[in-house]
């Protein structure tokens, strides 16, 4: 029975229904605090992750080969408008009401907010630890992290935050299933460098969110499903 993936989702269902009911009460320091606070420890986690890499190589050709295709493809341009989609869906009962955060900031946020979700290592780590011996820890511990990420993030951004539960449900679902086909060909090295890949994807969200540099970290995530293979087509060949 599939338990991580759904407990995980609910927290961020939870965590941005109650972050957003909080919003208007807060004062406006703290709720631009907050945010920045998390972006500082989104890099610390990042660096850490990236002290995990094994083949420099390959890591940055997944780097440089996924941004390429993330670029054709637009990614980060339909991330952008479905945000905006929700955001508007979300606020149009409430439009009496003045909106907690610009719409160039909504989009710089929810955009990074989206990758932190749905592309952690800890969460397909997780969903295929899961899916191979049935246990969940993993996934019920992101999801405390989650649940108190989704409310700081939800404060400013609003119930929208809620609906990124949806994507991330999908991608841990399919990681479930197919853990016990994907886990035999996945080696140390290549999950090492799967995490220095998403380490510098979360330095990258951590500098976004802090409003240092706009990176098109949406882009950017195409490269973590090439990093395993070109990790492992690295070392065969060497």
């Amino acid at each position: 029975m599939m338990l991580g993936p759904v407990i995980n989702s609910a927290a961020i269902i939870f965590g941005g229904i109650i972050g957003a009911s909080l919003g208007k009460y807060l004062p406006a320091r703290v709720r631009q605090a907050l945010p920045m606070t998390f972006g500082c420890a989104a890099m610390g986690i990042g660096v850490v992750l990236i002290t995990k890499l094994q083949t420099i190589p390959a890591v940055v050709l997944a780097l440089l080969l996924g941004s390429l295709i993330g670029e054709l493809l637009q990614l980060e341009r339909g991330i952008e408008k479905l945000s905006t989609k929700l955001r508007y869906f979300f606020d149009k009962p409430n439009a009496k009401q003045p909106l907690l955060t610009s719409h160039e900031d909504f989009i710089q946020k929810y955009v990074a907010l989206v990758v932190l979700f749905c592309a952690s290592g800890m969460g397909i780590f997780g969903a295929l630890t899961e899916g191979i011996i049935g246990d969940p820890s993993l996934l019920i511990a992101k999801a405390l992290l989650d649940l108190f990420t989704a409310i700081i993030f939800a404060i400013t951004l609003g119930y929208a935050v809620s609906l990124i539960a949806i994507p991330q449900l999908l991608i841990q679902a399919i990681l479930f299933y197919l853990a016990t086909i994907i886990q035999p060909l996945i080696s140390n090295t290549m999950f090492a460098d799967f995490s220095a890949c998403g380490g510098i994807l979360m330095l990258a969200t951590g500098l976004r969110i802090c409003n240092i540099k706009s990176f098109p970290i949406a882009n950017m995530l195409v490269s973590l499903f090439l990093v395993m293979p070109i990790s492992a087509m690295w070392l065969h060949f060497n």
